[in-house]
């Protein structure tokens, strides 16, 4: 039975028709690779939507997850969730996720992991949140977002829906479409760079052609691409 095999039978997932396989075929990648790494590791996941990945942290072995999700009718989903032993080390909290950020700064926190997944393509401050992260002194941050597939280090600016859960949260009372930002490949391995990381890309070339029923958005031949990566500090640094 593979991780997220439980969620075809929550109401949110049955209602905005997400696949199994597509979960969990993202688990092999986001999750798996890491296990050593997440097994008693503190974590940080941000934009955590449903606390679907700060659940899968945690069943991995991560001894806490804060979750930060700017949507409260979102995080009220979690109560859905399969009950679990380890479901108790799971703390998600509403607001938004530069304050919460900023608010672990503030108290000195530090974090072993920083999940970054689904959300850097729905904001327009990607080099403010790297920043912000470093300062919680990770010793790995996960990313998987949408790239642009432009040679250059670019980003370029779209607005979409704040209705969408699924998008951006609105950035003030009452607006409807928000602001948001796409940056291409080369413009992350060069904020990686900036910030003393070393970055990885996972392969998602490797997974053979039958078994991507879910993922297509990781295969798109133009204008943009999902892909992960993984951001370690430098060892000179």
């Amino acid at each position: 039975m593979a991780f997220f095999d439980f969620i075809s039978d929550l109401p949110y997932y049955q209602d905005v028709d997400v696949s199994v396989p597509r979960m969990n075929a993202r688990y092999d990648a986001l999750i798996a690779p890491h296990a050593d790494e997440i097994a008693g590791a503190k974590v940080l996941d941000l934009a955590a939507h449903d606390g679907r990945w700060s659940y899968a942290f945690a069943g991995a072995g991560a001894a806490s997850v804060v979750g930060i999700e700017g949507r409260a009718d979102m995080v009220q989903k979690f109560a859905d969730f399969p009950e679990a032993e380890f479901a108790a080390r799971v703390d998600l909290r509403v607001g938004d996720l530069f304050d919460g950020m900023q608010a672990e700064i503030d108290r000195g926190e530090t974090y072993d992991i920083v999940s970054v997944f689904g959300i850097l393509y729905h904001v327009m401050d990607h080099f403010r949140l790297f920043q912000m992260v470093r300062k919680l002194k990770p010793k790995l941050v996960i990313v998987d977002s949408e790239f642009l597939l432009r040679p250059g280090p670019i980003m370029m600016l779209i607005s979409e829906r704040t209705s969408n859960v699924l998008n951006a949260i609105p950035q003030y009372e009452g607006q409807e479409r928000a602001l948001k930002a796409v940056c291409s490949f080369k413009a992350m391995d060069m904020m990686a760079e900036a910030l003393a990381y070393d970055i990885e890309w996972h392969d998602w070339d490797a997974i053979p052609e039958d078994a991507r029923t879910g993922i297509k958005d990781y295969y798109r031949p133009k204008d943009k691409r999902r892909g992960t990566c993984v951001l370690r500090p430098s060892s000179v640094d």
